[in-house]
C-alpha cells in the first residue's frame, strides 16, 4: 500500500519563512539560531518534498519561485498556529527584528523616534535602521521596509507614499555677513554649494533638485546630509538642506525663499509577506505616526492615497 507523497516538515517550511523574509541564508540563520549549512539542508529537504524549487537566486538575493509563494502561504499558516498557541499564554505579544533603511535625516528625525515609540509598546521588538541615501531594491536587500526619496518603479512589492518635505537654500550668519546675502538667483553664480557628491548620487530626485544651482560651484560635498548641515554651519558655502533638519539650528538663514526649493516626497516599500507581519505592520504604523507628528516640519503636503507598483 502506497503510503503517498512526502509531507514538507513544518520546521523546513518555517525555515523557507525566515529566507523569504530576508532574502539570504546567513541573515535567516541569524534569526533562527542555525548557521548558514543548516537553513540550506532545510530548504533542500522542503524542495524534495514538494518535488521542486522554492528558491531561485537573484541578484539581491533569493527570490521565491512559483512553488515557493505556494508554500509561503503554508509557511504563514504554521507560523500564525505556532504564535496562537505561544500567545495563550504571552498575552498575545509581539516579537521580532524589523529591519528598515531609510535616508540619514529621515533615520534620525523619523525613524529613530518611530522605534521608540515601538518599544514602548511592544518591548519584545527590535528595529534595526540603516541609514542610506539610494533607489529602493529591485530584489531582495534582507530588509523589512524601505524608505526612499520619489515615488519607486519596484516589482512585486507595495509603494506608499509617507510625506512631502522641502529642501531650500540655507547659509549661516557668519557665511552672509562675509560673503553678503543673494537677493536674486542670479546672484547665486557668486556663491558655492553644499550638497551630495554628484557623481556618487543614485537618487534622481535628488538629482534634480541639484538643477536649481546650476549656476553655484561645489565647496564641501558629502554622501551624508549631516555634513551638509554641519558644513553650512561651517561657512563652507550655501546648502541646500531639508527644511526639517536645517530649520533646527538657528544660526542658519533661508535664502531666497520660495524662489529657490525643492519638494520631494518620501516614500515606504515593502513586500506583500512583509505587510502580513503584525510587527513590520506596527513599525509602519509607528513610521506614520511619527511622519504625522513631523508634518509641518518636513513641509505639509495634502494626504495621498498609497499605490500599489509592481
Amino acid at each position: 500500500m502506497s503510503s503517498g507523497p512526502p509531507v514538507p516538515s513544518a520546521d523546513d517550511l518555517l525555515v523557507l519563512l525566515a529566507v523569504a523574509r530576508t532574502g539570504r541564508f546567513t541573515t535567516a540563520g541569524d534569526d533562527l539560531g542555525v548557521n548558514h549549512t543548516t537553513i540550506s539542508r532545510r530548504i533542500a529537504s522542503l524542495e524534495k518534498s514538494l518535488g521542486g524549487r522554492v528558491l531561485a537566486k537573484a541578484a539581491g538575493g533569493w527570490e521565491l519561485t512559483d512553488l515557493g509563494r505556494q508554500a509561503l502561504a503554508a509557511a504563514e499558516r504554521v507560523e500564525a498556529a505556532v504564535q496562537g498557541l505561544a500567545s495563550d499564554h504571552s498575552g498575545d505579544r509581539l516579537k521580532g527584528v524589523v529591519r528598515l533603511s531609510a535616508t540619514d535625516g529621515f533615520s534620525a528625525y523619523i525613524a529613530a523616534p518611530a522605534g521608540a515609540l515601538i518599544r514602548r509598546r511592544h518591548p519584545d521588538v527590535s528595529v534595526e535602521i540603516v541609514a542610506v541615501t539610494r533607489r529602493a531594491s529591485q530584489q531582495r536587500s534582507g530588509l523589512d521596509i524601505e524608505i526612499v526619496v520619489g515615488k519607486p518603479e519596484v516589482h512585486r512589492a507595495e509603494a506608499m507614499w509617507l510625506a512631502d518635505y522641502t529642501l531650500g537654500l540655507y547659509a549661516s550668519r557668519g557665511y552672509l555677513a562675509e560673503h553678503g546675502e543673494p537677493e536674486t538667483v542670479h546672484d547665486l553664480a557668486d556663491h558655492s554649494l553644499v550638497y551630495f557628491v554628484d557623481s556618487m548620487l543614485q537618487v534622481d530626485e535628488l538629482d534634480l533638485a541639484r538643477r536649481l544651482t546650476l549656476s553655484m560651484r561645489e565647496s564641501v560635498t558629502a554622501t551624508n546630509v549631516f555634513v551638509h548641515v554641519e558644513a553650512t554651519r561651517a561657512a563652507a558655502g550655501i546648502g541646500l538642506l531639508p527644511a526639517f533638519m536645517a530649520d533646527r539650528h538657528d544660526d542658519l538663514v533661508r535664502v531666497l525663499p520660495g524662489k529657490v526649493e525643492a519638494n520631494l516626497a518620501y516614500w515606504l516599500v515593502t513586500r506583500p509577506e512583509g505587510l502580513r507581519r503584525p510587527e513590520v505592520a506596527a513599525v509602519i504604523g509607528a513610521l506614520r505616526e511619527t511622519v504625522d507628528a513631523n508634518r509641518v516640519s518636513l513641509g505639509g503636503g495634502v494626504a495621498r492615497r498609497s499605490a500599489r507598483a509592481r
